[in-house]
C-alpha cells in the first residue's frame, strides 16, 4: 500500500447518507421549492404527526415501555441499533469533515453509518450525539438525535438538518444525500460535491471513505474507486490514511468493526436516491390529488423515473467482481421476501450489477407500498412494459431475456397487488 500518485485527478470523492457537505451548494430556487412542497396544506411536514421507527421508539422511550441501557464503550449505539433492528454488519465509515459532528470526523475517527431499508444510524467514538435519519412513509426523512451524554436518553427532532436534507439533491424533499467530494489528509474537503447514485460511474465514487472487500476476488484497487485515498490539489497523495485506519484496531477505541464493506456501499448509494424518488412521488401525487387531480405532468414523470430507477437503467457496471460482507449479504437477502423458486431482489450478484435479478428490493419498502394506489399501479404498468422490451434497456445489456422474465416473475409471486399476479 505505497503512495499512489496519477497525473490529472479523474477521482471524486463520495460522502452520503447523513454524512452532510459543509459549505453545500442549495440554489434559492430549489430551497424555496423545498419549502413550498413542506408547507402544503396536502404535506404539512413539520405539524403532521409521524408514524417513523425512530419515532415510535422515541414515544416508547417517553411512555417508559422501554428502555436503552448506556454502555462505557459506545454509549447508546448497541442498544438504538438492537431496538431498531439496524444491523451491524451494514457498517460504513466516512473519514471526510462533514456533517453536523464535522469536527468530531477525521481519517483516524470516521463516522460509522448503519442502514436499513428506512433507517440510518450515524456514530462517531466520542462525538456527544448519535444521528439517526428514519423514513416515514407519508412525510419522507425526519431526523432526531439521541444525546450521548444524557444519564436517560432521550430523542429529540432535529430540524436543522433540513438546511442540507432539502435541496435540488434531494429533490426538493426531506431526503437522504449521496454526494462525492475531494478530501485532504485530515479529511477536509477541499472541493464542492456532486451527487451519487447507482449510475454513478465507479471511479467518482467513494472518496472520504474507507472501501473494504472480502475473500479472494480480484482486487478492486484504488484506481477502481475514489475511497481510502485522501488529495493534494489536483493529484492523489496517498492511501496512507487507509493504512493507518487498519493498524490502529478500531475495536479497541469504539468501533463496532474496521470494516466498512463495499457491498454494503454500492446498495446505500441506490437506496439514497430510491428513497428521495419515492418520496418525491407521493408528495407531488397528493399535491395533485388535493388539486383536483390538476398536474403540470409532473407526476407522470416521476412514476416513469421511479419505475426506471427501480429496475436499474443506466446502472454503472463494476470494473471488477467484489466480494461482500457475508453478514450484510446474507442480512438483506433475509429481510427481502423469495418466489416459489427461492429467487429474491435481496440476492447480491457484484459481478457485472448490484443485484442478481434487476430490480430494487425498495419495492417491498413501506415507502413504496405508500404510494396512492393509482399511482402504484401506473409505476407497475411501467415497470411491465420495461420488462417486455429488450429495447428498454439500450445497451444495458447485461439484463438478458432471461433476467427480466425471472423479474417479472417474483414480482408476481411476491407482490400481491402487482397486476395479473399468478394465483
Amino acid at each position: 500500500m505505497n503512495d499512489v500518485r496519477t497525473g490529472r485527478l479523474l477521482l471524486v470523492a463520495a460522502v452520503i447518507g447523513l454524512a452532510i457537505a459543509a459549505g453545500a451548494s442549495t440554489s434559492g430556487r430549489a430551497q424555496e421549492s423545498g419549502k413550498a412542497l413542506s408547507d402544503n396544506p396536502a404535506i404539512q411536514y413539520a405539524v403532521r404527526p409521524t408514524t417513523d421507527r425512530v419515532g415510535r421508539l422515541s414515544q416508547a422511550l417517553a411512555r417508559g415501555e422501554q428502555s436503552l441501557q448506556r454502555d462505557s464503550r459506545t454509549g447508546y449505539l448497541l442498544p438504538v441499533l438492537k431496538s431498531l433492528g439496524v444491523p451491524v454488519e451494514s457498517q460504513l465509515l466516512v473519514f471526510s469533515k462533514t456533517g453536523v459532528q464535522r469536527a468530531y470526523t477525521s481519517p483516524r475517527t470516521p463516522r460509522a453509518l448503519y442502514f436499513d431499508r428506512s433507517v440510518v444510524v450515524g456514530y462517531v467514538p466520542g462525538a456527544p450525539e448519535i444521528e439517526l435519519a428514519a423514513h416515514d412513509p407519508q412525510q419522507g426523512v425526519v431526523f432526531y438525535a439521541i444525546d450521548q451524554t444524557a444519564a436517560v436518553p432521550v430523542i429529540t427532532r432535529q430540524t436543522t438538518c433540513l438546511v442540507c436534507h432539502v435541496s435540488e439533491s434531494t429533490l426538493d424533499v426531506p431526503g437522504l444525500l449521496a454526494r462525492s467530494h475531494i478530501v485532504a489528509a485530515d479529511g477536509s474537503v477541499l472541493l464542492g460535491a456532486h451527487d451519487v447514485d447507482h449510475r454513478t460511474p465507479h471511479p467518482d465514487r467513494w472518496g472520504g471513505w474507507y472501501v473494504t472487500s472480502e475473500g479472494a476476488a480480484p482486487p478492486y484497487a484504488t484506481r477502481a474507486h475514489a475511497g481510502n485515498m485522501t488529495f493534494a490539489g489536483r493529484e492523489i497523495t496517498s492511501n496512507e490514511v487507509f493504512v493507518n485506519w487498519l493498524d490502529s484496531s478500531p475495536e479497541t477505541r469504539g468501533y463496532l468493526a474496521s470494516s466498512s464493506d463495499v457491498g454494503a456501499l454500492l446498495t446505500f448509494d441506490h437506496q439514497m436516491h430510491a428513497i428521495n424518488l419515492l418520496t418525491r412521488l407521493n408528495w407531488g401525487s397528493r399535491i395533485a390529488s388535493s388539486k383536483g387531480g390538476a398536474s403540470d405532468g409532473a407526476v407522470p414523470r416521476l412514476v416513469n423515473e421511479v419505475a426506471d430507477y427501480l429496475l436499474f437503467l443506466g446502472e454503472a457496471r463494476l470494473s471488477a467482481p467484489l466480494v461482500p460482507s457475508a453478514g450484510f449479504a446474507k442480512y438483506l437477502e433475509s429481510k427481502t421476501p423469495k418466489d416459489r423458486r427461492g429467487r429474491s431482489f435481496g440476492q447480491l450478484e457484484l459481478v457485472n450489477r448490484l443485484l442478481r435479478y434487476p430490480c430494487s428490493y425498495m419495492v417491498y419498502s413501506e415507502a413504496f407500498d405508500a404510494l396512492p394506489g393509482d399511482v402504484k399501479r401506473a409505476v407497475y404498468r411501467r415497470m411491465i412494459d420495461i420488462l417486455s422490451s429488450e429495447a428498454a434497456y439500450g445497451e444495458f445489456s447485461r439484463v438478458t431475456e432471461d433476467d427480466r422474465r425471472a423479474v417479472l416473475e417474483i414480482l408476481s409471486d411476491t407482490k400481491p397487488d402487482f397486476p395479473n399476479r399468478e394465483r
